[in-house]
């Protein structure tokens, strides 16, 4: 080994790339590891932290009262929970309001179907608007579509989120919701109504989530349709009818900013307090449901994962750190707040694991680690096999809260959760406490717990230092 680090050390001075072996996990470590995974399959209070937070707070969408409470409720649960440092770092943004929203096919036959503003979207006027319906029946279609081909109409777009494990469908979907009020202007819309980016299929609850306007110089207003009502306007539509909605949408930005904060608990390693290994979940949620599985159940698992290490015998070498980002859901504002405000302390960030797909099991583990600490990889891998959770890639992108550490070097694993539901209920009303199972967050958080023993008490990096 010591001629390796040499040899590196003389290489280095003409090329790059070349990096000693990583040290391996020791067997004391992974005993310990096996050890806190069996604790929390044996039962922990992840689930009991969830309904904490949804039936004491409820929504916590960004710049409401809900959000306020979130932050207090946060704080007090990790002085609770018994985290050695808590404080809160402030995050500035503009605030979104839903305000009233209605909508009703007037032509052929008058029917009221169910809609929801998109985040970020402007509002009609106060009398609202009406025009005939447009449909394409996916993004790509409406942004390939020819300039004032939609000229006073109201586009509705028909794209479907198809079921995947790894959500993959969603992320092929989400592109109508996100980029289709912009797309719609240029061709000469008037609105845009996009069916809902979800995989139910016969619910009338609209799924919300966040819009972005580009640099185009009008902005329309933008809404999700619920299945049920889409398929109702795919099928007029397609009957070869005029097609008529009219709707109102109250939305609106306020002026000036908010001022949130990340919350954030830590527990001192034993050896290496300056290094840290930094645990994510958005406190944020849509104010549809009460956000249980996006994103309570990821603060839960997180506060329930360290507060298990740092209740035990003996602490890690480097500090556990988990941060309850602030307004994720309209823009990534905490994470973004935060990767500014340590990006002097980068380096301190030994690895970042973000949990914000819901409640079901870890299935998967992925990681993006340099090649060095790939058998480090492995050794994790042994020990998170036994949750019925199989190998990965080295391709992992960690979470929108931690995307912007990872971009500066850090080293992110992903522990993926099963979505083959999730996008059932995502950004609906159905968003609460029913949808999680407190046996599904133990096996999460034994994930957790495990592969963050592992990474604070590690002698090496994951990056190649």
């Amino acid at each position: 080994m010591k001629s390796r680090v040499l040899t590196c050390l003389m290489i280095a001075v003409f090329t790059v790339g070349c990096s000693p072996d990583a040290p391996r996990l020791q067997p004391e470590q992974i005993e310990r590891a096996e050890s806190l995974r069996d604790q929390a399959l044996s039962g922990t209070n992840a689930y009991a932290l969830v309904e904490s937070l949804t039936s004491e707070v409820g929504h916590r969408m960004a710049g409401t009262e809900g959000d306020a409470k979130g932050r207090a409720w946060a704080e007090a649960k990790f002085h609770e929970l018994g985290f050695d440092r808590v404080w809160t770092e402030a995050v500035s943004f503009p605030v979104w309001d839903r305000g009233f929203e209605s909508a009703a096919i007037t032509s052929p036959e008058p029917s009221n179907i169910v809609v929801t503003a998109l985040g970020g979207s402007v509002g009609t006027p106060e009398e609202g608007i009406s025009g005939e319906v447009i449909l394409f029946e996916t993004a790509a279609d409406l942004l390939a579509a020819p300039a004032d081909s939609a000229s006073g109409k109201i586009v509705f777009i028909n794209q479907r989120t198809e079921r995947s494990r790894d959500g993959r469908g969603y992320g092929q979907a989400v592109i109508a919701r996100v980029r289709g009020a912009s797309a719609a202007a240029r061709v000469g819309a008037i609105a845009v109504l996009v069916r809902s980016i979800g995989t139910d299929r016969d619910s009338r609850s609209p799924h919300t989530g966040t819009m972005r306007y580009d640099n185009t110089p009008t902005r329309i207003p933008a809404a999700a349709v619920s299945h049920v009502d889409a398929d109702l306007l795919e099928k007029l539509v397609g009957s070869g009818e005029r097609v008529e909605v009219a709707m109102q949408l109250g939305a609106r930005v306020r002026q000036g900013e908010y001022e949130s904060a990340n919350v954030i608990g830590e527990f001192t390693g034993r050896e290496r307090p300056e290094e840290l290994v930094l645990l994510a979940a958005h406190l944020d949620s849509w104010d549809l449901g009460t956000g249980a599985i996006d994103d309570g159940a990821g603060v839960a698992i997180t506060m329930a994962a360290a507060t298990l290490i740092g209740q035990s015998e003996q602490r890690p070498r480097r500090s556990i750190r988990v941060v309850a980002y602030a307004n994720e859901e309209q823009g990534v504002f905490g994470g973004k707040a935060y990767a500014k405000q340590h990006q002097d302390a980068v380096s301190a960030h030994v690895l970042a694991a973000e949990s914000d797909l819901g409640a079901g099991r870890v299935w998967r583990f992925q990681t993006r680690f340099h090649e060095s600490a790939m058998p480090v990889a492995e050794q994790i891998m042994s020990v998170l096999a036994p949750l019925g959770i199989e190998r990965g890639n080295n391709e992992a992108r960690g979470g929108a809260d931690i995307s912007a550490l990872r971009d500066a070097g850090v080293a992110v694993v992903g522990l993926n959760q099963d979505a083959t539901n999730y996008f059932d209920i995502h950004h609906t009303e159905n968003d609460t406490i029913e949808q999680v199972n407190a046996e599904d967050l133990d096996q999460n958080v034994a994930a957790y717990v495990a592969l963050t023993w592992l990474a604070a008490d590690y002698e090496g990096y994951f990056d190649g230092r």
